[in-house]
């Protein structure tokens, strides 16, 4: 299998959640994804390779969101999952990578269970609401409601591409709409209402370990500037990516190099 990437599932208090893992190294490092459309569930192989410059020194880890989200499901609620998955892999001072809504779940997890975080890298995210993300949550709640699923496919894409990376790859946009539209209207519209219920401003000085924080200037869904407020609140490590937006982690090519070698340094 590439990068020893494998898909399994774990049982925790009767669910059942699926995970991922891949790479061979001794290290251990749980990421956690953005707000997603279907779940993990097929992805191994494609986040294994997406994600390579980790293989080597890392086991990686990620889990996907609870199968059966309630209504009120929080960010919170998500680390709360992700903490319980670690302690029943034996997991801890791992190093934790959160992109976006992953972003928000790790800092709760850094927060209430410092025990499990060496160090921390957060991604294109926030630590509390702005005008800039309840107007793209909302409307992605729109669209799915309505079963408009197209059109919520290439406006996520919209919101978070660049422009020539959307150029350069519109050919595929129409095959995106069909692959993003969700498995689950109902679940994805709880996860991405659990989006704005993150609020870590006032909690921040709760976490201890080293931080990076990675923004995009250009993000139109969680804005640039929530990168650094959360940056400065923090006061650790930053970089923004000036002329790229939500999805940095994809575009930038040493995207993955960065973060490896804030994780691996001294």
């Amino acid at each position: 299998m590439i990068y020893n990437a494998r898909e399994l599932k774990l049982n925790m208090d009767g669910r059942v959640f699926d995970y991922i893992t891949f790479g061979k190294g001794q290290r251990p490092l749980v990421m956690i994804q953005w707000l997603n459309t279907r779940g993990l569930k097929g992805s191994a192989v494609p986040l294994a390779y997406m994600y390579r410059e980790f293989a080597r020194d890392y086991t990686v880890y990620l889990f996907d969101r609870r199968p059966d989200v309630p209504a009120g499901f929080t960010v919170r609620d998500m680390a709360s999952d992700i903490a319980g998955a670690m302690d029943a892999l034996a997991i801890a001072d791992a190093d934790v990578f959160g992109v976006s809504q992953g972003g928000m779940t790790a800092q709760y997890l850094a927060i209430d269970r410092p025990d499990l975080v060496r160090k921390l890298v957060l991604a294109v995210t926030l630590s509390r609401n702005n005008e800039t993300v309840q107007s793209a949550i909302h409307h992605w709640i729109t669209l799915t409601e309505e079963g408009r699923f197209k059109a919520l496919a290439y406006d996520m894409a919209a919101r978070m591409y660049s422009d020539a990376y959307l150029k350069r790859y519109k050919l595929f946009m129409p095959l995106l709409a069909v692959w993003n539209k969700p498995k689950d209207a109902k679940r994805f519209v709880r996860l991405a209402e659990a989006c704005l219920t993150c609020d870590t401003f006032n909690e921040l000085d709760r976490i201890q370990c080293p931080v990076l924080v990675i923004g995009g200037k250009q993000d139109k869904i969680v804005g640039g500037d929530a990168s650094v407020e959360l940056a400065q609140q923090l006061g650790c490590q930053m970089h923004m990516y000036e002329e790229l937006g939500h999805a940095a982690y994809e575009e930038a090519k040493d995207f993955n190099k960065r973060v490896r070698e804030f994780l691996l340094g001294e």
